[in-house]
Order: C-alpha cells, then structure tokens, then sequence
C-alpha cells in the first residue's frame, strides 16, 4: 500500500466513524435530559435502514413500546397540547419502515 493509499483510507475511517460517533452522544444527551433538540438530531442522523435494536441501543428502551412502533417522548408538549416525541414505525418484520418526530395526539 502506498504512502498516499494510507492516508485516504484513514481519512474515510475518519470520516464515516464521526456520524456514528454524533448519534451516540445526542442519544445519550437524550437518555439523559429528554429533550427535543437531541432527539431530533439523534433521528436526523440515524442512517435510513436502522434496526429497532440499533434505535434502542441509540435512545434506549422506548417508554411506549406498541409492537408496531416505538415512542420516544420528550419531556414537553406542542402547540396542540399533546406530548411531543419520536415515533417509529415497524413492520411485521421487526423492520423500520416510518419515522418522524412531532406531536402525538390520539
């Protein structure tokens, strides 16, 4: 391996450990204080096909945990009055398939 081949391959090392490395700390600020902005960003990075135990290892355990989706609340409420959180989708198959974070009013 050359010199130059090195240092590419420790750039992209780098480069692809920093988002995972982002994710971990803005779901452990969330485990910690429940808030909105690290929630929102632990999702915003998630990558697209996340699995429901690399969410938890993530966020931790949801608080409301249906079988069909995960919920993650945060500890305030929207305009609408109703608990504001992250809520996940899961198919039959155990698989993600929705994600978004907002208001939840049922």
């Amino acid at each position: 391996m050359t010199k130059n081949s090195i240092y590419i391959v420790l750039i992209t090392s780098v480069f692809s450990c920093a988002p995972k490395a982002e994710i971990v700390k803005y779901g452990k600020h969330y485990q910690k204080h429940n808030d909105y902005k690290s929630l929102v960003k632990a999702v915003e990075l998630m990558p697209k096909t996340i699995t429901t135990s690399e969410v938890k290892k993530i966020l931790g355990e949801p608080p409301i945990d249906n079988g069909f989706d995960y919920r993650y609340l945060v500890d305030s409420t929207g305009v609408n009055n109703c608990t504001i959180g992250a809520v996940f989708t899961i198919d039959s198959k155990g698989k993600i398939t929705n994600r978004w974070v907002d208001e939840i009013c049922e």
